[in-house]
């Protein structure tokens, strides 16, 4: 049966290739995009909802699928303060998270990261491990966590951090450990992808290591 996705965070790294894979893949006749701005892409099966984050409740109508991919998130660089970092990395997916059970979404997949906890000591990982299990409450027929390691793809800003990261993992990535390994962001896209098609009933925590066969 034909089915309708929902990305939200489609400008982001994976979710821009997500976006990208779901309006190639013929198991979806409707996608559905939330984005800040218009997104430059044409295409007739895509639905570009645009609005603020704090606009979603607004909109909850036009936000009706079968399959939601949650792949919003920031950095703390990026937000400046805990709380701006919070509204973006918590609220704003426990929000889409209860508009989608609310429409009787099936499936709800979230991005999170390597090391999410919400007893870690350190504050990025504790908001994704509270994130995690606010969602995990709300009783999705099928609920997938992602977490990545450091993510590699085609970004538009540039990170020196990262570029150095890559330098490291191309002469010593063969002594790390397959769960801490950098990713390429388009293997988490296409798992992302494969694992909503499969509808498995239940809730599950994809590692890194996992993910680096997609």
């Amino acid at each position: 049966m034909p089915k309708t996705a929902l990305v939200a965070g489609s400008t982001g790294l994976i979710g821009n290739q997500l976006l990208q894979l779901l309006l190639n893949d013929e198991a979806y006749t409707r996608v559905i995009a939330i984005s800040r701005r218009k997104l430059s892409i044409e295409n007739s099966k895509l639905i570009n909802v645009v609005c603020e984050l704090n606009q979603l409740n607004d909109r909850a109508s036009e936000l009706k699928a079968d399959d939601v991919f949650c792949c919003l998130g920031t950095t703390m660089k990026q937000a400046r303060s805990k709380e701006a970092f919070r509204t973006i990395d918590l609220d704003a997916p426990l929000a889409l998270a209860k508009i989608s059970k609310s429409n009787g979404v099936q499936n709800f997949l979230l991005i999170s990261a390597l090391g999410a906890s919400k007893r870690s000591s350190v504050f990025y990982n504790q908001v994704k491990g509270e994130v995690e299990e606010l969602i995990g409450q709300m009783g999705f027929n099928g609920y997938h966590i992602f977490r990545p390691s450091l993510l590699f793809g085609p970004r538009t800003e540039q990170r020196s951090g990262e570029d150095a990261a890559k330098v490291f993992f191309k002469i010593f990535g063969w002594l790390v450990p397959k769960k801490y390994k950098a990713i390429e962001s388009i293997k988490v896209a296409r798992a992302m992808l494969a694992f909503a098609k499969r509808g498995q009933q239940g809730s599950f925590v994809h590692e890194s290591g996992e993910l680096q066969s997609y």
